[in-house]
């Protein structure tokens, strides 16, 4: 995709990669509309970016997402890129599951990109060129075993990107997934953010950002932070990234 010269929707826009991500296309001079559960930090985000729009939306509403994809290519009739970021990280102790987070887990990571997707397809396939752009992790590839239903959704996700290229291959839609290492974000607590074994925000984006400038047909983006992660199997380290990953899991290594 070109990096300029889009209109592009942001699920999950308020803070991490999503929001580095709308305000390094911001920069870029695309319209980027950010979307959020919270109106007081889009109403942060917009202000620190005059002519960044923003919408409320609650990506685990079924109903407020199917309203919301119905309006959003008459709100924004230029609407060419959507880029599936909103997520969510919560340990799980597997001998006491808790169906709550499960699902919750489910609803965004997985059920909420797919149903977004699908729903503004139809408008997406009517620009000349779009793009839908979704985030996984390097957990898709390794898992951390103490966030078991995060990792199992990334994996999904990488699964079903992939079902979705292909069958796309003949329309104006490039299908783009976004591999995130650990990364200096909020994702799993205010920790993560200072984390020295995590990637600094502003490394990732610009690296992220050079490879779209670089590579505009590339199906992955993938930073070199992530290969040890996204490439284990092919290089075949897997046991040893797994044992690596998972040995201390009172020091959890997450991604994205």
């Amino acid at each position: 995709m070109n990096i300029s010269g889009n209109t592009i929707l942001i699920t999950g826009g308020t803070s991490g990669i999503g929001r580095a991500l709308a305000e390094a296309f911001h920069k870029q001079g695309n319209q980027v509309i950010v979307t959020g559960r919270r109106r007081n930090l889009l109403e942060q985000v917009t202000a620190a970016n005059p002519g960044m729009k923003a919408a409320v939306l609650d990506v685990q509403d079924s109903n407020a997402l199917a309203r919301f994809a119905e309006s959003a290519p008459r709100d924004y009739p230029g609407l060419n890129v959507l880029i599936n970021n909103a997520g969510i990280m919560v340990p799980e102790n597997l001998h006491q599951p808790d169906d709550s987070t499960i699902a919750s887990t489910i609803e965004t990571n997985l059920l909420a990109p797919i149903r977004l997707t699908l729903a503004l397809l139809p408008a997406l396939q009517k620009q000349p060129r779009a793009a839908v752009i979704n985030v996984s992790s390097g957990l898709a590839f390794v898992p951390m075993a103490i966030t078991p239903t995060y990792c199992a959704t990334k994996a999904a996700i990488h699964s079903w990107t992939q079902s979705l290229r292909h069958q796309l291959k003949a329309a104006p839609v490039q299908v783009v997934e976004l591999i995130p290492p650990y990364v200096q974000t909020d994702l799993m607590g205010e920790h993560q953010r200072t984390d020295p074994r995590a990637m600094p925000l502003r490394d990732f984006i610009d690296e992220v950002m050079e490879i779209l400038r670089t590579q505009p047909d590339a199906q992955e983006i993938c930073v070199k932070r992530v290969y040890p992660l996204r490439f284990a199997a092919e290089q075949g380290s897997y046991d040893q990234v797994f044992a690596g990953l998972n040995g201390d899991a009172a020091r959890p290594r997450s991604s994205h």
